[in-house]
């Protein structure tokens, strides 16, 4: 396969910015922030999304940023702005299913070099307008989605944020400027709100919290707007995770409450069982062991009930083993670290070959909670910490990277152990080399 085109650096967004603006790109990423505040958006700029548009990584930025940097400017266009708003062919996933066992070792590693953005054959407009809007792009979009959760799950978010970037940026101009019936535009809009939680769901594995939010706002006002209940408590159950990785419990608690009323009516028990667990997960970081209990009990009684034809297919992962998995964080929080790490193995392994970032992730949890019980087991840590890297660099994804990260420092104080030293070493060497680079 041909090695990708160097993008082409936007001089007309740098010259704007330090000619015109006289800003540096932390004063500029300050400035986008303020403006939004003002404007009532949400969004997390900061120098490195200046650099990446100024260095043509981004050919045009998010809807939101869209609107940002045209008021910011006195009301330039993207075009203005050097930005690449229209080409012959648009940028979006293609459906597929998740890799097999039988997968050609080229194939995936040539899917991990090139980003997997391949070109969809639905041609746009080289003017303002788009033509008509039907039920092929509505379909493109939703597979889009479904090709990300897919690679998503075996090799994580970092060769797969940019192709997001690019569908969401399509699905946003059909809306903007197609044309189309009231029912198709229900539908686009619905298709383009999971795209959205598709993409901050990325975003978030990349380390990127400020864009998760944003997109996941962006999922919740389309869900209202296309009146799609279903795309409503997803956003939610998604504001409930980002809440609790970014320490707010109380937050989490909410978030996971509005998911579970919206998602009553829906008829699918795991997915009440899903946000139950992600309940579960605020009121483990709040340090309440009861709630946290009462939670996880529900979760498993919902589980219980099994599988039914009302469950949505992004559903998939939750499977025995994330269930595992997530009860297992909420030990952890709760520092019940012996519960938290046979939780974990049990996760990885009910797992198998499937899902493999998420095997990765708890893999590394079984790590540091050997290193964090009352009794360390550091060289217990270390052999779990040994697998952990075995996944680099096939998975790339900065919670992996913090993840690691974590357990090095765990195993610091250990380090006089000949495995554990070995571990440290072996460690140190994969992220000098790149192995670990998200």
């Amino acid at each position: 396969m041909a090695d990708s085109p160097k993008p082409l650096p936007n001089d007309r967004l740098r010259a704007v910015r330090v000619l015109e603006l006289q800003m540096s790109r932390s004063e500029f990423a300050k400035q986008v922030n303020a403006l939004a505040r003002e404007m009532g958006e949400n969004v997390a700029c900061g120098t490195r999304l200046v650099a990446d548009w100024e260095d043509g990584k981004v050919s045009c930025p998010r809807a939101v940023y869209q609107r940002i940097l045209t008021k910011m400017t006195g009301g330039r266009s993207m075009a203005d702005l050097g930005f690449r708003l229209s080409t012959t062919t648009v940028p979006v996933l293609p459906a597929a299913g998740p890799y097999g066992a039988e997968e050609d070792d080229v194939e995936r590693r040539s899917f991990l070099r090139d980003g997997a953005v391949l070109t969809l054959a639905v041609p746009l407009s080289t003017g303002q307008t788009l033509g008509r809007i039907g039920a092929s792009e509505v379909r493109a979009v939703k597979a889009a989605v479904t090709t990300l959760y897919a690679k998503d799950h075996d090799h994580g978010s970092a060769p797969l944020r940019q192709a997001a970037s690019e569908a969401l940026h399509t699905a946003y101009q059909w809306l903007r400027s197609g044309t189309y019936t009231s029912r198709t535009e229900a539908k686009l809009r619905s298709a383009t709100g999971g795209l959205a939680v598709a993409a901050g769901w990325l975003s978030y594995d990349s380390g990127r919290a400020g864009d998760a939010h944003s997109l996941y706002g962006e999922a919740l006002a389309a869900a209202r707007i296309a009146n799609d209940p279903e795309l409503e408590a997803h956003a939610f159950g998604c504001l409930s995770l980002l809440a609790k990785a970014q320490g707010r419990p109380r937050e989490a608690i909410s978030a996971a409450q509005g998911a579970l009323a919206v998602a009553k009516s829906l008829g699918s028990p795991r997915l009440l069982s899903l946000f139950h667990m992600r309940e579960a997960g605020g009121w483990a970081l709040m340090g309440d062991a009861a709630a946290t209990d009462q939670a996880i009990v529900r979760a498993h009684t919902f589980y219980a009930k099994g599988p039914c034809q009302a469950d949505p297919c992004w559903l998939s992962f939750y499977a025995p083993g994330e269930l595992a998995g997530l009860e297992a964080l909420a030990r952890a929080d709760l520092g019940q670290h012996e519960r938290a790490a046979a939780g974990a193995e049990q996760a990885v392994l009910l797992h198998g070959d499937h899902f493999t970032r998420n095997r990765a992730l708890y893999t590394a949890d079984v790590a540091i909670q050997h290193a964090m019980r009352d009794r360390p087991e550091p060289e217990a840590a270390s052999e779990a910490a040994g697998r952990v890297l075995a996944f680099l660099p096939e998975v790339r994804s900065d919670r992996l990277l913090q993840s690691l990260h974590n357990v090095a420092g765990a195993l610091q104080r250990h380090s006089r152990l000949p495995a554990v030293a070995d571990w440290i070493e072996e460690y140190r060497t994969t992220v000098a080399t790149g192995g670990g680079r998200a």
